[in-house]
């Protein structure tokens, strides 16, 4: 087999995301998990999101695949960060890029790869898929800090 010029014989890891999306109902800080409809983790929730188009930036992605599987169709999101723990997804190596947003609590609902769409309370989530646990974490601590600088909060959530 020729290689190509400019390739490398290195393995390349597989590259998803996530979209952690908090809503607010006037009482209540929420977030909106799927319930996976496949394996890994078939009937366990997790955030939103899946692999990387080739086409597509990371951004690109997780907006098309937050559209996706819940029907949600946000302006904009904001990095989280990378998570990349070698055995973070039982498929293989698989890196994501992480996504947050803040939104009105709209209807969702769960289609493609998503066998169901709901919000959740933070005090009230159920066991998450993955190290979503962890991106979670991270999500709270970037909205806080946006939410103490006035980058969120000072103007209308998104619809």
């Amino acid at each position: 087999m020729e290689t190509q010029k400019y390739t490398y014989d290195y393995p390349r890891p597989a590259v998803t995301t996530d979209c952690v999306v908090f809503g607010f109902d006037g009482s209540e800080l929420k977030v909106l998990l799927i319930e996976r409809g496949n394996e890994p983790y078939k009937g366990c929730w997790a955030f939103p999101g899946g692999f990387l188009n080739m086409d597509e930036t990371a951004e690109q992605g997780a907006l098309r695949e937050l559209k996706e599987e819940t029907g949600l169709d946000l302006p904009s999101i904001k990095q989280v960060g990378a998570f990349s723990d070698v055995n973070r997804d039982p498929r293989g190596r698989v890196i994501t890029i992480a996504f947050y947003a803040l939104t009105k609590i709209t209807d969702v609902q769960g289609s493609d790869d998503a066998a169901k769409a709901q919000w959740f309370g933070l005090n009230d989530l159920p066991q998450l898929a993955f190290d979503h646990n962890l991106v979670l974490r991270e999500a709270q601590s970037k909205l806080s800090g946006d939410l103490c600088q006035n980058h969120i909060g000072s103007e209308p959530l998104q619809r």
